[in-house]
């Protein structure tokens, strides 16, 4: 097949171009730098210059299917580039598909959609849960926000898909590289201790089910995808930091009440002085990571015939 790959210069998007350039398909990445060609190329895509805050089209050549893993992740920061890259960019891009010829347009969602926003504990949902459009979160706003207007395009002969990974982990993910630094800095900490399910995706394991949704699945439907093996927030985060020379035995925590409203003033501290980036600590960040949160994939695993092949362990020994 050829497809076109959005976020190719991010952590899912490397991943994706190399493993489906891998399996024999015809890859083509968006990027909106020419600095980008290079990197894209030595991983197997062609580039194609092209912005998702643009209106003008790119020129994109015939493609079989597209893959939208592109998206901006913050937890804190104005509403606004929120909206416009990840709801405006995605209802550009599936114009763009249809006029390109695309039969398949699979949406890299977050299975924290799901998530409300007083942080009640998250126990098996499936895809029937509500979502929540106008989270306080940009992030689970906006993503709900675009994976609505994907399935709403579903139609025949345009068959779309929303796939909605939890926590994304492999070697070179964001978490995983700040991680040591926060443990010896002596940042971090557990909300309630950790001690709560946490479902997790490996990359590979997200890639497995794109490859799996490129061919199977019924369009306008969302699929959760996790790993295999249910753990607590407490278990991977020691896993993480084991296999990077830390230990996580004196790491303190701290209540979920105390954490939401220490992220709600990091927020407002962060947003009176205009200072760049994320707050060490923010009321999305508690809100994602601070509560139970575990799901069922069992519709992807009948309906996709999605397996979770890398299991815990072998993820771990990716990182070495």
């Amino acid at each position: 097949m050829r497809i076109l790959v959005t976020g190719g210069t991010g952590f899912l998007g490397g991943y994706l171009i190399r493993q489906l350039a891998q399996a024999g398909h015809q890859v083509i990445a968006l990027t909106r730098s020419s600095a980008s060609h290079g990197p894209l190329r030595a991983l197997g895509a062609s580039p194609v210059d092209g912005d998702l805050a643009s209106t003008g089209p790119p020129s994109l050549p015939a493609i079989d299917a597209v893959v939208h893993a592109a998206a901006l992740f913050r937890f804190s920061g104005p509403r606004e580039p929120f909206f416009r890259t990840n709801v405006d960019g995605t209802g550009r891009l599936l114009a763009w598909a249809k006029e390109a010829g695309a039969k398949v347009f699979i949406y890299i969602s977050a299975a924290g959609i799901i998530m409300d926003e007083a942080g009640t504990p998250v126990h098996g949902a499936d895809e029937q849960a509500a979502t929540f459009p106008d989270h306080f979160s940009a992030y689970l706003a906006s993503k709900a926000q675009a994976e609505s207007m994907v399935l709403m395009a579903n139609m025949p002969g345009f068959r779309t898909l929303a796939l909605r990974p939890p926590a994304l982990w492999g070697p070179g993910d964001p978490f995983s590289r700040a991680l040591p630094q926060a443990i010896d800095s002596g940042r971090f900490a557990f909300v309630d201790r950790g001690d709560y399910a946490f479902d997790t995706c490996h990359v590979d394991n997200v890639v497995e089910a794109v490859q799996c949704a490129l061919q199977h699945g019924e369009g306008g439907r969302a699929f959760f995808i996790t790993d295999q093996e249910p753990l607590t927030f407490r278990q991977f985060v020691a896993s993480l930091a084991s296999i990077q020379g830390r230990s996580i035995e004196h790491v303190r925590s701290i209540s979920y009440g105390m954490a939401s409203t220490l992220g709600r003033m990091m927020d407002a501290i962060w947003s009176i002085a205009r200072k760049s980036g994320d707050p060490p600590i923010s009321r999305s960040m508690m809100r994602m990571i601070g509560r139970e949160f575990s799901v069922s994939d069992q519709a992807a695993r009948c309906e996709l015939d999605y397996v979770g092949r890398t299991s815990r362990a072998m993820g771990l020994r990716g990182y070495g």
